[in-house]
């Protein structure tokens, strides 16, 4: 009798995930043996996790493609599109005023919002997030609020159990959050279940909800289904973003910038 616990596909998926970070390449046989599942399961998750771009499938298993190396650590992260990214904060700092109670997840491009909320008076900022947390730590003018958990050495961030119980204590009128991808068919993604967790809970406890991500991560979809469009009001991105999409995000009620021009603060 197999008394061994059923590992759920998006475990499963990560599991494979963080092997190839370590190990460069993995064997259908070795994690089938690892999560108690059968090797034709296995098979079709590589399938899943090479149409997304994260692997390269072989005969035998699959081996790791580079874009592995960027899913885990923070460092990485914040290096890509920088500018981009840059850019997005600039638009967004535009939406925050004095007296804000704002969520700030963990995520690369919204911790560059700091550099633009630093000198706003009567500011709290609630975050999982240790770089925003020793940004910010010094200004008087803004209360600061770290959710309290387990640490991700690599993401610098809290997630856990205590996290989202955490969280759910606090209640913020916006919400400025991160993502992996973001589309019309599956809402927002994310390559990671904690801090997809952890993002949503923020989301679910603000009035307004903000999305900060470049337009490469527009109508691509991630490993994790986490929140539903209507979860968000706004989507924020560079210019590079297709212009096609602002009317067709505004027909699901989420307003799509990418220009200061096109702030409405109410």
């Amino acid at each position: 009798m197999n008394t061994k616990k059923i590992v759920s596909p998006v475990l499963r998926r990560e599991i494979i995930l963080k092997h190839l970070k370590s190990h460069d390449s993995i064997s259908t046989q070795e994690i089938a043996r690892e999560v108690n599942a059968s090797e034709i399961t296995i098979r079709r998750d590589l399938s899943k996790l090479e149409e997304k771009g994260l692997l390269v499938r072989t005969r035998n298993g699959a081996i790791k493609n580079s874009a592995i190396d960027d899913l885990f650590a923070y460092d990485d992260k914040i290096n890509q599109h920088k500018e981009e990214k840059d850019y997005i904060c600039r638009i967004a700092a535009e939406f925050i005023v004095p007296g804000d109670v704002i969520f700030i997840d963990c995520g690369s491009t919204v911790s560059l919002l700091v550099s633009y909320i630093r000198e706003i008076e009567s500011l709290t900022v609630i975050t999982n997030s240790l770089p925003i947390t020793s940004e910010l730590i010094n200004y008087n003018n803004i209360k600061l609020i770290l959710i309290g958990g387990e640490v991700n050495n690599k993401r610098k961030a809290i997630y856990g159990y205590s996290a989202m119980n955490n969280i759910a204590q606090y209640h913020a009128n916006k919400a400025f959050i991160g993502t992996d991808g973001i589309s019309l068919s599956n809402g927002i993604t994310s390559h990671n279940v904690q801090s997809a967790s952890v993002t949503f809970k923020m989301a679910e406890n603000s009035d307004e909800v903000f999305l900060l991500c470049d337009s490469s991560k527009i109508e691509k979809n991630s490993l994790v289904k986490f929140a539903p469009l209507s979860s968000i009001d706004y989507v924020i991105t560079d210019q590079n973003v297709d212009h096609i999409l602002v009317s067709k995000y505004s027909a699901r009620n989420v307003k799509l910038i990418y220009e200061k021009e096109h702030i409405d603060i109410h």
